[in-house]
């Protein structure tokens, strides 16, 4: 039977240890921005969604558990391309988490971090996705469970709505994200980053995007997240007129007419695909019957 005149479970000596692992995260963390995974339209089926959508972040101060450099498989080299597989640990204070979740204007639905959240580091400008959160470490010290520990990896970016507020976060979806060009005729309006594009294209179905450049010189409208109502993969069409949404008091529902649609998939630009093509024509010598072997003797 244990001595009931001493007890671990002291909430006073909880507190303490709470307070200083969080001046500990304060000293010795960065401050990170957490994204929540907004979940626009789940897959029942696979539990997947594709078109996630990200448009809040928080700041917080978490700890990075890896000293000596991100672990994972690090630049891996492949038949496809470059892949960067980096792999980190954050480490965050419960209560910091709690303080954070009860905030007046949050978005945050969990009441811890969820797998599939994303976390940015300003440190070395790049997003990480939660993985595994790991609630149980360090185990039951003074009978308390004090941090969430969240084993994250290396975010691929694949065309996900990015409004979070945060400039050089939503710059990945303006920089990498699959853009539609769209030339309009007879308009010189100006026309700002973030604005709504719809376009009735017959039969019910309205396609929609949000502005992230817009051109006056040449009247060309970049589009992004791009996608119609009915959840099928249409085009804009030429010869008819798109309404632009903006701000009620500079530009309210303004019609022009589209002359030209061009798509740009920026998702492969880093595949390198052009550049191992040419790379291996420098040593392959196909003149051979078997360039990738012993060649046959003649």
């Amino acid at each position: 039977m244990l001595n009931r005149y001493f007890s671990q479970s002291v909430r006073s000596e909880q507190k303490l240890f709470e307070d200083i692992i969080i001046e500990s995260l304060k000293i010795y963390g960065q401050d990170v921005y957490y994204l929540p995974r907004d979940i626009v339209n789940e897959n029942t089926i696979f539990g997947d969604d594709v078109p996630s959508r990200f448009n809040s972040s928080y700041k917080l101060e978490m700890y990075i558990e890896n000293i000596e450099g991100f672990d994972g498989e690090g630049d891996l080299f492949t038949r496809f391309g470059v892949e960067i597989r980096d792999e980190a640990t954050f480490i965050v204070a419960r209560q910091r988490w709690k303080n954070t979740v009860s905030r007046y204007d949050n978005e945050i639905t969990g009441d811890r971090p969820r797998e599939g959240d994303l976390i940015y580091l300003p440190l070395t400008n790049k997003l990480f996705q939660i993985n595994h959160v790991e609630h149980e470490q360090p185990f039951y010290q003074l009978s308390n469970l004090p941090t969430y520990k969240m084993r994250c990896q290396l975010f691929e970016y694949n065309d996900e709505d990015l409004d979070t507020g945060i400039k050089d976060i939503d710059n990945i979806e303006i920089n990498h994200g699959y853009t539609y060009i769209l030339t309009l005729s007879g308009t010189s309006q100006y026309i700002t980053i973030g604005e709504t594009v719809s376009q009735s294209i017959g039969g019910g179905v309205t396609m929609s995007g949000e502005v992230s450049k817009w051109s006056d010189s040449d009247q060309k409208l970049h589009l992004v997240h791009v996608g119609a109502n009915d959840g099928k993969y249409h085009q804009f069409i030429t010869g008819t007129n798109v309404t632009i949404t903006g701000e009620p008091d500079r530009l309210a529902d303004s019609s022009f007419n589209v002359s030209a649609v061009t798509e740009i998939n920026k998702i492969s630009e880093n595949e390198q695909n052009t550049e191992f093509s040419t790379f291996s024509a420098d040593f392959l010598d196909f003149t051979e019957d078997n360039p990738f072997g012993d060649p046959e003797n003649n």
